[in-house]
């Protein structure tokens, strides 16, 4: 069954039994009220008439019926009794509708508290039939009762007035049941509409597969209402705002959980932020600010996502290392493919002499490199991305000279090589592209590697153009570059993460005969520099 249908027939039957529950109350107490009424009613009648002097003296006459029976007939008509009954203390009737019943003993059998003083309403069957009577004794000038007053009113004349309110009533309960089936149908409408005419079964398994889909984003999402209270957080994002897991974040208010959020401002401008930097514990995170709008295009919320900064980095890195890898294999393949067509020229030529020189100069320099590599820089990491960016100063024309009084053997075994390989591989990227772009003679990059003490010490120099002094507090910026052209400025901040990452410091000058001079030093324990 559609819940639309189960809707309305669970507030049409709430409101069915609610409404026979109120109608069949109502008709109880208005009949109640009724029948106290009347016999209020009866009763005041009927003390009214036991106070009347002539029917009291009338007790005195040899015939008392003669006297009683016209004032009390006078008085049945006048009002709306059905009958007034006048007897003496045996119960001889003076006074009844009927003449005939006069001198008759009165029937019911409820006057013994009469007798004793007490006025009373009591439900009897008279010689009229059932009915509802008021009783009081009647006095004589010495407080002696000498007689009965009893008024009564059929209970069939009770019943029918009874029933023209019930009518009324049932009524007024039918029209409140057509309203109440309009409001239901009315209700499950709006309620279908609000959820998009979906199933509770639909939304269950919609609100699982959101959930899912949310867990499986590597990205923090975090949700808010118009007021600013965190909606939805999924598993990412409450990880990096709260390492430890220790609160729940849904329900809290979005400057509880995030000081510094814009999510706020983002709700009361209506516009969107993207691509936003900012911290978020420890963590520096990239994040994208969306507000939320009903069918109305009112503001309802906003949403934020965000990821660490390192993990962009670290993606960033990957291309950089494809790239790299990617260039130095060019680079050697091109560089040998030259030397062997020149070879192959000097052969042709017969001039085995300067081919021989060649290749014995070719191979003295490689093999010199190589052998100073492997035995002072012996990790194979750090030494293949020292070939390779050999390789690719030479077709750069750029002259990469590692300093000889370098020494890279005490690396400890916990320290993440591939973070060293790519700040040594990102600085020396940046110092080929400096001198390149410099107007200065004999391009050179130079390198040093040293290892004493407690600390690596990487330093890359080269003698380009030097840093610009406005560029210096930026440029470990993420996308900030001073070259125009485009996907820049991407080398120092991998760097600068990467540094942090091994909880080391980096720094950079300008040498006073032009260029610039970073240098970087790794702590070999995990406690850091600072």
């Amino acid at each position: 069954m559609r819940l639309q249908t189960r809707m309305i027939l669970l507030i049409g039957s709430l409101l069915f039994l609610i409404i026979l529950a109120l109608t069949f109350s109502f008709e109880r107490l208005l009949v109640n009220t009724l029948e106290k009424n009347v016999g209020a009613s009866a009763l005041k009648l009927a003390k009214t008439v036991a106070l009347m002097d002539d029917i009291r003296y009338a007790f005195d006459d040899v015939e008392p019926s003669a006297a009683i029976q016209p004032i009390v007939e006078k008085i049945r008509k006048e009002t709306d009794a059905e009958y007034i009954v006048i007897g003496n203390r045996e119960g001889i009737r003076y006074a009844h509708p009927v003449p005939d019943r006069i001198g008759k003993t009165m029937v019911g059998g409820d006057n013994g508290p009469v007798l004793e003083g007490k006025s009373i309403i009591s439900r009897a069957i008279g010689s009229m039939g059932p009915s509802l009577r008021g009783k009081t004794p009647i006095y004589n000038d010495r407080n002696e009762i000498i007689g009965i007053v009893s008024v009564g009113i059929l209970m069939e004349d009770i019943e029918a007035s009874a029933q023209a309110y019930r009518n009324r009533v049932l009524v007024l309960a039918a029209i409140a049941l057509m309203i109440g089936c309009v409001g239901a149908i009315w209700i499950s409408s709006s309620v279908k509409r609000s959820i998009h005419g979906l199933e509770p079964k639909e939304i269950g398994l919609l609100y699982t597969e959101k959930r899912a889909i949310l867990e499986t984003i590597h990205e923090g999402i975090i949700a808010v209402n118009a007021e600013g209270i965190v909606t939805l957080a999924n598993y990412t994002a409450t990880k990096l705002i709260d390492p430890q897991m220790r609160m729940e974040l849904t329900g809290r208010h979005i400057h509880e959980v995030i000081p510094d959020s814009r999510l706020l401002d983002v709700i009361a401008s209506g516009e969107a932020e993207k691509d936003q930097e900012m911290m978020i514990g420890d963590s520096a995170v990239v994040v994208n600010r969306l507000p939320i709008f009903d069918r109305q295009h009112n503001v309802v919320g906003a949403v934020s996502s965000f990821r660490n900064k390192s993990e962009l980095l670290r993606l960033t890195e990957e291309l950089t290392q494809v790239k790299r890898y990617t260039e130095a294999l060019r680079s050697q393949t091109h560089e040998y493919s030259n030397k062997l067509y020149t070879i192959y020229g000097l052969i042709q030529l017969e001039s085995y002499q300067e081919a021989m020189d060649l290749i014995t100069h070719e191979t003295d320099v490689h093999q010199n490199l190589i052998q100073f590599l492997l035995q002072e820089i012996p990790d194979p990491m750090i030494a293949g991305i020292l070939i390779g960016k050999f390789n690719r100063a030479n077709e750069l024309k750029v002259s990469l000279d590692i300093d000889r009084s370098s020494s890279f053997k005490d690396i400890p075994e916990t320290l993440d090589r591939n973070l060293l390989v790519t700040i040594i591989g990102n600085l020396i990227d940046n110092a080929l592209d400096a001198v390149l772009e410099s107007r200065a003679e004999g391009r050179k990059v130079m390198a040093l590697f040293v290892d004493t003490g407690d600390v690596l010490t990487i330093q890359i120099s080269d003698n380009g153009e030097g840093i610009p002094e406005l560029a210096a507090d930026r440029i470990f910026e993420l996308g900030y570059s001073t070259k125009k052209e485009h996907n820049r400025g991407f080398g120092l901040p991998i760097v600068n993460q990467a540094v942090q990452q091994l909880r080391g410091t980096i720094s950079f000058r300008n040498h006073p005969d032009g260029g610039a001079i970073f240098t970087v030093m790794v702590p070999k324990t995990r406690g850091g520099l600072w």
